[in-house]
């Protein structure tokens, strides 16, 4: 598990914008695929964003396309997801973590810190 610092969640109302942060103590392009999921109580994990190994491609759930953005920089560890357009539906605790192998089938496998939580009011 990498120690993280997820950041950048909040209350906001449905149309507006967040971005989280995901602070590692090392990312390397040569991880396993990592990315970002979300939450609900009694509900199953979702993945929404995903980082090929080699950092080459990232993927979106259908949910999100063209709403959300991920990106890194992994000079100083760190994965962002800029969240546009928000939705009530988008509210749940998003982590950062890995997922597995085949990253496009976004499939979350480790959450690396406790997560942020996201509330859209409409």
């Amino acid at each position: 598990q990498v120690p993280v610092v997820e950041s950048g969640g909040g209350l906001v109302q449905t149309g507006g914008s967040l971005k989280l942060s995901c602070q590692a103590s090392k990312l390397n392009p040569n991880d396993d695929p990592m990315g970002w999921f979300r939450q609900v109580p009694g509900k199953k994990r979702e993945g929404i964003s995903c980082l090929s190994w080699g950092g080459g491609t990232i993927y979106y759930a259908d949910s999100v396309k063209g709403r959300f953005t991920l990106s890194r920089d992994y000079a100083e560890n760190t994965l962002w997801l800029q969240m546009d357009g928000l939705k009530p539906e988008d509210t749940a605790m998003y982590y950062c973590g890995t997922f597995d192998d085949y990253c496009s089938g976004l499939s979350p496998v480790d959450a690396w810190g406790q997560g942020t939580l996201v509330s859209v009011f409409s």
